[in-house]
């Protein structure tokens, strides 16, 4: 598994190596691989990297950083990419190009270099940056509270320079493309869903196992482990003493110690396949507080045919119906209730799990997903 972002970038570079000669341009983090390692060949033409600078990971490393961030009203992730004008113009020096893609609003303010070599310049949105630190917000409180409210701000006040300077947006969903159009009434957006590849149905199996997926560094997963683990994991042992528990996903390291204390809790870390593993188990748990954009973690599950239980939060965006495609609850009793009576109910088991496949056949996969993108490049090609 390797993240929604990255599946969502891919999606969009499988459908534009098809149509069009790219010019892929990266950001790395130090040490990762020369990301062309991760392409499939024939698809890119031409890959230029740009390294950023090392950062310590460290939680007083963090809040200095973040301290100096909110000094200079700089969300996060702005202020990590910000400063490469000069690399990328002399990318694209004596470049032209039928359209360009900005990844991330984060990448944003290169529009300056990219618009002068690019007939269009489209902007996809991964989530709303400002609902998102808004989201963090509500779900926190005291001073970290406070910061994401201040990064929110911030990030709000960027949205509001640079959306309707963008030819059009590209989000995750409806709800996102309001956000959008809120923000900047004359921003041109097009709904390109987060989607997945066309995956064949793996086997499944019986085990008394519910699983929980995704990047275990980012933010809103560590808290949606948090929760799930203080305010609805006890219930479920006491109700299923055999039941297990699997945390799927890359940098495990905020939790590394519970399966130390509890045998009935596997950390896996980064797997090849992960709607395999997420096929091994009866229920996929989707506990989110906090977060915008659509998650891929549901559309992985519905691929894998497991049935979903998810808070209001985890779902929005996706184009699905309570009790037919996933259950949603999002207090803690009504969350173990709804786990409890899948594990309980095979007939239901099978019948959500079917429902939620065939909404990921006929939606999600990047086949469905690229229909929205030939009105956006039509002129294009």
């Amino acid at each position: 598994m390797i993240g929604g972002g990255p599946i969502r970038a891919a999606s969009l570079l499988e459908y534009l190596a098809h149509r069009f000669s790219v010019h892929a341009i990266f950001f790395r983090e130090p040490g990762a691989p020369h990301p062309a390692a991760a392409i499939p060949p024939g698809r890119v033409d031409r890959v230029d990297v740009v390294d950023l600078p090392f950062h310590f990971k460290r939680p007083l490393a963090r809040v200095l950083r973040n301290a100096a961030r909110m000094a200079r009203n700089r969300p996060p992730l702005v202020d990590r990419f910000q400063g490469f004008e000069a690399p990328i113009a002399s990318f694209i020096c004596g470049r032209r190009y039928q359209a360009a893609f900005i990844d991330h609003f984060w990448c944003a303010p290169y529009l300056e270099q990219v618009r002068p070599h690019a007939k269009s310049v489209i902007l996809d949105l991964h989530n709303i940056e400002s609902a998102w630190n808004r989201s963090m917000a509500d779900s926190s409180s005291g001073v970290l509270a406070w910061s994401y409210g201040r990064f929110a701000q911030a990030a709000l006040e960027l949205e509001r320079n640079w959306f309707a300077k963008f030819d059009r947006i590209l989000t995750a969903s409806c709800s996102d493309a309001k956000l959008v159009q809120a923000i900047a009434a004359d921003t041109k957006v097009t709904v390109y869903p987060n989607a997945l590849p066309l995956i064949v149905p793996p086997p499944r199996s019986d085990r008394l196992e519910i699983i929980f997926s995704g990047n275990l560094e980012y933010a809103p997963n560590i808290a949606a482990v948090r929760f799930f683990h203080r305010h609805v994991w006890p219930a479920l042992q006491s109700r299923w003493p055999g039941l297990k528990w699997k945390i799927l996903g890359q940098h495990p390291g905020p939790f590394r110690d519970l399966p130390a204390t509890d045998s009935s809790i596997e950390l896996t870390g980064f797997v090849e396949d992960a709607v395999a593993v997420i096929a091994q188990a009866q229920v996929a748990i989707v506990p989110l507080l906090a977060g915008s954009g659509t998650r891929i973690k549901i559309l992985e599950a519905w691929a894998a045919r497991t049935p979903v239980v998810s808070t209001m939060l985890g779902a929005e965006g996706l184009e699905c119906r309570d009790r037919e495609h996933l259950l949603l609850a999002d207090d803690p009793e009504r969350f173990a209730t709804a786990v409890s009576e899948l594990l309980a109910l095979p007939d239901d088991r099978d019948r959500i799990g079917a429902a939620g496949r065939r909404l990921y056949e006929e939606r999600y996969t990047w086949q469905a997903a690229w229909k929205a993108l030939d009105p956006v490049l039509a002129g294009n090609v």
